[in-house]
């Protein structure tokens, strides 16, 4: 007996996912993957049937009979209905608050999501956004921006303090990679619990005591209801003016105009921001335009190389525990949205 998989490729277009031509190559789906990376798992090679589709051009049809459900997103209205066998979706990104709120996940189903797969890209990420707050590129590349040549020397960064929130996959990888230099890294989550790479770690509600110590922040919180308008103006405000700001989570965790402001009159010194809502950003948007701001693509946490073979790794490694009837991995917390 098989186990069916249905994979619901997305076509790209703006605003959605992906949201450029070279994303859609990234993060496709073929049999040409799919059967590569089984062949490493021949204990499950065998059992599996996979249906490869686009959209939901096949999607009703399939899943009157898939049991198992390999996406970015899906029709979620009457999913029982739809898919009577399902037992388990996978999302292949690490976020999955655009499947928020999930009343719609029939009891009985599991979702899991890509967290881990983004980890080594984050932590270079990470450090090298950092590396750039501190040698003040975001101002050197508005200054070249006006025709403007003005020496901004820095010192090495050893001793310098780095404020880390959100201490997952992303945020915990960077948090290890730009302490390696010297770097003071604190580490902000919900649990305190100590977290490797992190000097120290304070819990969400003590997020006010750590702000005006930092150098740099670092965003990598998930978009859920805890955590949207988590980095206010007022939280802005907190840091001193020669700090610098990086977002790699999602723009509803940070209030993007107040940031702009700082930045416009100086109270900030620089900042780097790679995730926005909508993708891409519009042509009028006064992010373009901000001084000491550099926007990345939504760029930070994605190998354009091994994001497929990595995610699919992974869900061969979760396919081996669910054909063997043992708890998954990554399993997501419907409650909590994540």
């Amino acid at each position: 007996m098989t186990t069916k998989v249905h994979v619901k490729n997305n076509r790209w277009a703006e605003g959605s996912f992906p949201n450029t031509p070279e994303g859609e190559e990234v993060f496709t789906i073929t049999k040409d993957r799919f059967d590569g990376a089984v062949s490493g798992f021949p204990d499950i090679a065998g059992k599996l049937d996979a249906f490869i589709d686009w959209d939901t051009d096949n999607f009703e049809a399939s899943m009157k009979d898939a049991d198992v459900l390999l996406t970015w997103n899906l029709p979620t209205e009457n999913l029982r209905s739809v898919a009577p066998n399902l037992k388990w979706i996978h999302c292949i990104g690490a976020g999955v608050e655009h499947m928020l709120p999930m009343d719609w996940l029939p009891d009985g189903v599991t979702l899991t999501n890509n967290k881990g797969v983004h980890g080594a890209k984050a932590a270079e990420f990470g450090l090298m956004s950092v590396l750039m707050l501190h040698s003040h590129m975001p101002a050197i590349v508005t200054n070249q921006r006006n025709v403007v040549y003005d020496s901004l020397y820095c010192s090495p960064i050893a001793g310098k303090t780095l404020v880390v929130v959100g201490t997952g996959s992303l945020g915990g990888s960077a948090a290890r990679k730009v302490g390696q230099l010297g770097v003071h890294v604190i580490g902000v989550n919900w649990h305190g619990k100590p977290v490797d790479g992190c000097d120290e770690v304070v819990t969400t509600d003590q997020l006010d005591t750590v702000l005006p110590r930092a150098d740099y922040v670092l965003m990598a919180t998930p978009d859920t209801p805890e955590t949207r308008g988590l980095f206010d103006r007022r939280r802005l405000d907190l840091l001193k003016p020669a700090a610098g700001v990086i977002n790699i989570g999602r723009e509803a965790i940070m209030d993007y105009d107040a940031l702009c402001d700082k930045l416009d009159e100086g109270s900030l010194a620089g900042a780097i921001l790679d995730v926005f809502d909508p993708e891409p950003i519009a042509a009028n948007s006064r992010l373009w335009a901000t001084k000491n701001l550099i926007v990345t693509p939504h760029v930070s946490a994605d190998d354009g190389d091994a994001y497929i073979p990595l995610t699919l790794d992974l869900f061969f490694k979760n396919m081996s525990l669910y054909l063997s009837g043992e708890s998954l991995l990554n399993p997501i917390q419907p409650e909590l949205g994540y």
